[in-house]
């Protein structure tokens, strides 16, 4: 699930039935469970971390969709939000599609490709950039149809509450479950890189997986900076 493979040694390998050298089982690898809106940045920047954690921590990453659309339903907001909103259903309709259709393999790289061009490169919210980044994940164009089809939304709502409930409707994305514990963010900018990716983790969990422990929070002083 990551972009870049793993080459493990086989000599190192050992059978997930098989008890260590102490006799006990190896332990569980922790799995990772990533909500995500394609079009909001701060997700998208959450998200190159954690691909970033991948590389120096034992972790397995699982990505679902959520909505700000549809968090957003009802609420009074100001027009040019408004229409970022009616913009915001079409790509997350068409990885919901993909994901329904050709496995939850292809939420990565669909993702990927839409995130480049939404986010790097400031691409419009529109068909053309969506079928662009369905040819470059290997998915079929006509997935892109899905944009407009409210038919995927009863798909897209089920997995935005799975991710959502957990946390509460206060927060949006990204949204992550770890052990048990689901949190809002981290939000954070630019992509923290190698060991400073592993280190923010580290942290992240030890604070979420506190009893107790609600929010820890300052004053953004920056935009998104996607490099």
């Amino acid at each position: 699930m990551s972009e870049l493979s793993q080459v493990v040694s086989l000599s190192h390998q050992t059978s997930p039935s098989h008890a260590g050298a102490d006799g006990r089982p190896p332990a569980r690898r922790p799995v990772a469970d990533v909500w995500f809106d394609p079009v909001c940045p701060w997700a998208w920047i959450t998200s190159r971390w954690m691909l970033e954690v991948e590389q120096v921590r034992d972790v397995e990453i699982r990505w679902h969709v959520m909505s700000l659309s549809v968090l957003n339903e009802g609420r009074d907001l100001p027009e040019k939000y408004r229409q970022v909103m009616a913009e915001a259903w079409g790509p997350v309709r068409v990885v919901t599609a993909a994901v329904a259709e050709h496995g939850d393999e292809v939420a990565l790289p669909l993702y990927t490709a839409l995130g480049n061009r939404l986010h790097h490169d400031g691409r419009p919210r529109d068909r053309a950039t969506v079928v662009e980044a369905l040819q470059e994940a290997g998915l079929p164009e006509q997935l892109a149809d899905a944009m407009d089809d409210p038919a995927w939304d009863p798909a897209l709502k089920e997995s935005h509450h799975a991710g959502m409930e957990p946390v509460g409707y206060e927060v949006g994305t990204p949204v992550i479950h770890v052990d048990g514990t689901a949190f809002f963010g981290p939000v954070v900018s630019p992509v923290p890189r190698g060991e400073a990716a592993g280190r923010l983790w580290d942290g992240v969990r030890l604070v979420a997986g506190t009893d107790g422990f609600f929010e820890l929070k300052r004053s953004r002083t920056r935009d998104p900076v996607f490099d």
